[in-house]
């Protein structure tokens, strides 16, 4: 859900797949989920519970025109150079997201869409999950790894979100273990956005509700996890949504709750006053510099 950026290298190849929909569900009236097939998963081999793929539209709503995948790690800049040369009538919408779920007997994998519905940040991936339907094709480049930090020895998970991160903080709640413990604080428009996770995990989970204000300009979820009485133990912090509020509440974790900066994972699935192609700024720069030397 990430602008878009050259691929990250996560130390496994990364491969490109073009993909068919074979089914669509609503997960609640903003999200929507695609399911995507075919034999190129036969390759896909997961490296994270919030493991990230580029997914590519084509821009008339075929089947998408990608460069021939790179030769090799080494290659991955190039190649990037090589998609952003194609003639822009030509070059896929290229967006980041996370898997939901992974199916490997089927090769298949869930990817879960917020369908903003509001003008203002609808995209072309947006566009695209909302008309999507069986036999529509898309072409997916991954996976890689996007938390960035892996957890060291801790007590405890916080996980901190808007809807962009559910995906994500759903597929790491089936991850954890029966004797593990996590906090889930979400940001969500209402009520009715809510929706079902499930974990092995003993999990609690805070559902704070923006309300009329619009996604990425309000202080719930930064105020929720202030509000937080945390669980007794050392945590590991997992936080993603938009750009701002996730560096607030980065900023409140390591500032002023004494929680390890390298114990706190993070990233900005979006940014309210700039699309995924407007380059980063020198605020981000800094964030993904700090994030890489973890």
């Amino acid at each position: 859900m990430r602008r878009g950026e050259a691929p990250r290298v996560s130390g496994v190849r990364l491969t490109y797949s073009e993909l068919r929909v074979v089914g669509c569900e609503a997960v609640t009236p903003r999200m929507r989920r695609v399911t995507l097939a075919g034999d190129g998963l036969a390759g896909f081999t997961p490296v994270a519970p919030d493991q990230q793929v580029k997914l590519f539209f084509a821009r008339d709503g075929g089947v998408p025109e990608v460069p021939d995948p790179p030769a090799g790690l080494d290659d991955v800049a190039g190649w990037y150079q090589r998609y952003l040369a194609m003639p822009d009538e030509r070059r896929p919408w290229m967006r980041t997201y996370s898997i939901r779920r992974h199916r490997s007997a089927a090769r298949e994998v869930d990817v879960d869409f917020v369908l903003h519905g509001d003008g203002e940040h609808d995209g072309p991936a947006s566009r695209w999950a909302a008309a999507a339907g069986p036999g529509d094709a898309v072409g997916l480049y991954g996976p890689s790894v996007s938390h960035l930090r892996t957890p060291g020895r801790h007590d405890w998970k916080l996980f901190a979100g808007d809807e962009t991160a559910l995906p994500a903080i759903g597929a790491w709640l089936e991850s954890l273990g029966p004797d593990e413990r996590a906090v889930v604080v979400a940001e969500v428009a209402g009520p009715e956005e809510e929706q079902r996770l499930d974990s092995p995990a003993s999990v609690t989970v805070l559902w704070r509700h923006r309300g009329s204000a619009p996604a990425g300009r309000s202080d719930v979820l930064a105020d929720a996890v202030r509000e937080l009485d945390f669980p007794d133990g050392e945590p590991f912090a997992w936080v993603a949504g938009e750009a701002s509020a996730v560096r607030d509440v980065r900023r409140h974790l390591v500032g002023e709750r004494g929680v390890d900066r390298r114990a706190v994972a993070f990233a900005g699935y979006w940014r309210v006053d700039r699309t995924h192609d407007d380059a980063s700024t020198a605020e981000e720069l800094a964030d993904h510099a700090e994030a890489s030397a973890g």
